[in-house]
């Protein structure tokens, strides 16, 4: 079959040139949000793409369309061909960047700057060490702060992932904010998504609205600047009048953005997810192992995706578990 774009525009128009690929399931974080509490059943390492798989089926992807990769996890600096992976990916017309929890990333600076990677996404949920510690269950907040400070120092252009759990962080809305006038970074709040095993409800949320009543009850509303939001995005950006950074809100479940996803999901296993909520998903990697096209696949699975959060269309249907409970956990997903 001839590489056509067309294989990844879905039924309502939507054009997905941005493919998220997950390197494996591990981390050496344990984020409650993230991993259930009695940890996941990870892929045999033999199920898992190689680099080269990764390279190849990355490969397809761009001949029919793709022009931007995000590498994700688990932690993906915890694959040991990290660099090989990169070097191989590197070579495609792509636009690269990646999503870490920041505490290896030092030993990867190098390789970084060597491919152009400039973009990084870093998690990291609170400004408290203790806190930190509480929901990672791991000593390493003074870590991830070096390594944000030493990812800015080397002119990174970073963006700083916040998951926002009513009861545990979202009393930190305005440090993160205020953290935005020294440093050149981007905070991104992220609603609290139900994944299978992180004990979501909707109780648990902090809305958009509530991060901006939170905001403008703080700085004057001639200080607070709406600036345009990127084609295709996911986070509606604000700015301080005066900041060097600026923060957005990512409000998949109060405020969706599903009329302009361009993004794709492949598994750290091969498996393409064509939405972050949906429980389907399509085997790529036993085809290509067999030496098949997985052209029809990818295509398949895009025109199958529904038009809003894999068919979950309400806020009242996202408080059903049986509509979402046998989903991925967020680590076996990738962000």
């Amino acid at each position: 079959m001839t590489a056509s774009k067309a294989i990844l525009t879905d039924d309502f128009g939507r054009k997905h040139n941005y493919l998220r690929i997950s390197l494996l399931e591990k981390c050496n974080l344990r984020c409650t949000y993230c991993m259930p509490a009695d940890g996941i059943a990870l892929s045999p390492k033999a199920s898992l793409m190689t680099a080269e798989e990764i390279f190849s089926i990355a490969q397809t992807f761009v001949e029919n369309g793709v022009d931007k990769i995000r590498l994700t996890g688990g932690e993906p600096l915890l694959r040991k061909d990290f660099p090989e992976i990169i070097s191989k990916l590197a070579s495609l017309e792509v636009s690269l960047s990646i999503t870490t929890n920041g505490i290896l990333i030092d030993r990867h600076i190098a390789v970084l700057k060597q491919f152009k990677i400039k973009k990084i996404n870093l998690s990291l949920d609170t400004l408290v060490s203790s806190k930190f510690h509480t929901v990672t269950l791991r000593d390493q907040f003074q870590k991830v702060i070096d390594n944000l400070h030493l990812l800015l120092n080397n002119d990174f252009e970073v963006k700083v992932n916040v998951v926002l759990i009513k009861g545990f962080n979202e009393n930190e809305i305005l440090d993160f904010v205020k953290l935005t006038q020294f440093l050149p970074i981007s905070i991104r709040f992220i609603e609290f998504m139900p994944f299978a095993g992180n004990e979501w409800d909707r109780s648990k949320m902090v809305s958009q609205n509530e991060i901006l009543f939170q905001v403008e009850n703080t700085f004057s509303s001639d200080k607070i600047q709406k600036l345009e939001d990127e084609e295709n995005f996911t986070a509606r950006t604000y700015k301080i009048k005066g900041f060097q950074g600026n923060f957005g809100i990512i409000s998949s479940i109060t405020n969706p953005f599903c009329d302009g996803c361009n993004r794709i999901r492949l598994t750290a296993n091969g498996k393409i997810k064509n939405c972050l909520f949906s429980n389907a998903e399509t085997d790529l990697l036993t085809p290509f192992r067999n030496g098949e096209s997985i052209t029809n696949l990818i295509s398949d699975s895009i025109k199958n995706k529904k038009k809003v959060r894999a068919g979950m269309v309400t806020v009242s249907e996202m408080d059903d578990p049986a509509l979402h409970f046998d989903n991925r956990s967020m680590i076996a997903i990738g962000g």
